[in-house]
């Protein structure tokens, strides 16, 4: 008889000594639970292929081609990825409902004499707690979610005040490292943002590792970074948020952005690109005389403008309406011993917000 499960939280995941996902290559980038591994048992095309003879031709004829290509690959990965596992290796497999596809790999690994799971449901029941605990909350998100933001004005640090302050025992959630985005128009990574459904599946996991009866610092974002939007959980919550603001001046603040940013100034194309999808209240001479600049290779000029005339009047109208800091941490500027110390200052003004120890 085969084990079946369908509990994913963060302790049972743990249990597995893999998680392995057996759809295709194109459905895993999509989307797939955090840690597993991809060893499908049809890809892309084989998949494609199958589902066109089922539909044109016959449902036996299909089942037959899929058959073949399905043991063909199992034998693959057992010579390969699945060589080195001792008799004792513990896996969960999925697909995408706990249909056929999950059915033959688990029938092979128990076959072989592994204690092989089946998550009962497939990729689906992952889905499902997702969009149960960032879209279905039944109590308002920010009852549930303790959040605090670290605001101000770009280049001021932040990101790495947010990355220090787990040394001073505060929780905190990288947003722009999970959609792996810096949230500006100098935030494109060179590795390519995730899907919507991988981002969510990647704050949910990021949540299962906090404490949520404690506070969790957020860098202040708006509900889009890069081409991905915070769940309605996650913005409530940050709407909410009391904040907590990091102060820098400005030429401190122009020398980060150029240190963060090194790869602004390598590629002008994209630069002058990036300065065109600007919001259009800018005039025609401003941007005209940014892009000559960017041509230039005027960088610091660019930047400091940038600040003056697009951020910053940007951040202040963004905060109208919203409450005062509770706190704010004045910085001389963002070398690692002034991040260390903002990020100690920011701890201590978490623990009077929150009374958290």
């Amino acid at each position: 008889m085969i084990r079946t499960a369908s509990d994913l939280g963060l302790a049972a995941r743990r249990a597995y000594d893999a998680i392995i996902d057996v759809r295709s290559p194109g459905e895993f980038a999509r989307d797939h639970i955090p840690g597993a591994i991809n060893l499908p048992v049809l890809d892309d095309a084989q998949r494609a292929e199958v589902g066109t003879v089922f539909v044109q031709q016959s449902k036996f004829l299909a089942r037959r081609i899929g058959a073949a290509y399905v043991a063909h690959n199992i034998a693959g990965h057992l010579r390969t990825a699945l060589a080195d596992r001792e008799g004792s290796f513990r896996p969960l497999v999925y697909c995408w409902r706990g249909g056929q596809r999950s059915a033959a790999m688990v029938t092979v690994m128990k076959q072989v004499g592994w204690p092989v799971t089946r998550l009962d449901g497939g990729y689906q029941t992952w889905r499902r707690r997702v969009v149960a605990e960032l879209y279905d909350r039944d109590a308002p998100a920010d009852a549930t979610l303790k959040v605090i933001l670290l605001d101000g004005y770009t280049g001021s640090g932040k990101t790495g005040i947010l990355r220090v302050l787990p040394h001073e025992g505060i929780q905190t959630l990288d947003l722009e490292a999970l959609a792996r985005h810096r949230g500006s128009l100098f935030g494109a990574t060179p590795i390519a943002q995730p899907g919507q459904k991988l981002f969510e599946s990647r704050i949910v996991d990021a949540l299962d590792r906090l404490e949520l009866s404690r506070p969790i610092v957020v860098e202040a974002e708006s509900s889009r970074i890069g081409r991905l939007t915070l769940p309605p959980a996650l913005w409530t919550a940050m709407k909410a948020a009391p904040r907590i603001e990091v102060a820098v001046p400005l030429e401190a603040r122009v020398t980060h952005v150029l240190d963060e940013y090194q790869a602004i100034g390598a590629n002008v194309e994209a630069l002058e690109a990036a300065l065109r999808r600007l919001p259009r209240h800018h005039s025609r001479e401003t941007l005209a005389g940014w892009i000559t600049a960017a041509r230039q290779g005027r960088l610091p000029d660019l930047v400091a403008d940038l600040m003056l005339q697009h951020y910053d009047p940007a951040y202040r109208r963004g905060s109208q309406g919203r409450p005062p800091a509770v706190a704010r941490v004045t910085l001389n500027g963002t070398c690692e011993r002034d991040l260390r110390a903002g990020a100690r200052h920011v701890a201590e003004a978490v623990t009077r917000a929150t009374g958290d120890p």
